[in-house]
């Protein structure tokens, strides 16, 4: 069963993207010579389960040659939730779409192929890739990335996300209150519980009891942490130092050249 797919390349520019003049934003940084944005799509585009590929990017980047391997490119909106809008319309209500941040190097259809499947398989709403540490650390051990520790061990969130549309209220409604909470203990408390903050904060939650809480929240969408064992799901570029570590460790590979000899 294949999916269609939204890749998330919208925004305004910022320090990445700053590295390299022109650039509408982070997604058109090129790493290894090759924008992000373009190396996004490629490993979309590599998985025999994703079909149809939707680039959601400023219009001022709609002919942009990083974004050719799209099936369809949309406009964004001032805030992600508005880009996530632009890149759902036309779906219907019970499809599954996986969405993609725009800034992942490594994506391959193994990746792809992991996670789709593991959706699929346990029939989710929504679901939300992560990776344990000692996958990432195994792989690119010279990229940081900011852990939550869990009872099951440390993760990180992944570059992929499914859900279908029929959740985007509930959804939206929920990330606006986030947004409004997140510096506010007594606020996101009152989101989560403080049973939760405080089995969080002392590394006891389980991600079960993680995803129930967030289905409750989701007016009983069937949400699901998934587990992926590639790293490259969750290697993403956030900062001006993590583009000269990806332009080592992704240099596009060198003709041998003939000696004369």
């Amino acid at each position: 069963m294949a999916l269609d797919a939204i890749v998330l390349a919208g925004g305004p520019p910022d320090a990445v993207a700053a590295l390299e003049p022109g650039a509408p934003n982070k997604a058109f940084v090129r790493i290894g010579g090759v924008p992000l944005v373009t190396r996004t799509v490629e490993g979309l585009r590599a998985s025999s389960r994703i079909d149809r590929i939707v680039v959601v990017a400023p219009p001022s980047a709609a002919a942009h040659p990083a974004l050719c391997g799209a099936s369809e490119v949309r406009g964004d909106g001032a805030r992600m939730i508005e880009s996530l809008r632009s890149g759902m319309q036309g779906f219907t209500e019970d499809a599954l779409v996986i969405v993609a941040a725009s800034d992942l190097p490594a994506l391959d259809a193994p990746a792809v192929d992991e996670f789709v499947d593991a959706v699929l398989a346990r029939n989710l709403d929504v679901a939300y890739a992560c990776l344990e540490r000692t996958f990432h650390e195994a792989a690119y051990p010279e990229f940081p990335h900011t852990w939550a520790r869990m009872r099951e061990g440390r993760f990180c969130g992944g570059g992929l996300v499914a859900l279908r549309p029929r959740v985007m209220p509930r959804l939206a409604t929920f990330l606006d209150a986030l947004g409004g909470a997140r510096k506010s203990p007594l606020r996101l408390a009152s989101l989560f519980g403080w049973d939760m903050l405080a089995r969080f904060a002392v590394g006891r939650l389980e991600i079960a009891d993680a995803e129930a809480r967030a289905a409750r929240l989701l007016g009983g969408a069937r949400v699901g942490a998934v587990r992926s064992t590639h790293a490259q799901i969750a290697l993403n570029i956030d900062r001006v130092a993590d583009v000269a570590k990806a332009n080592v460790r992704f240099a596009p590979l060198q003709p041998v050249g003939n000696s004369g000899a």
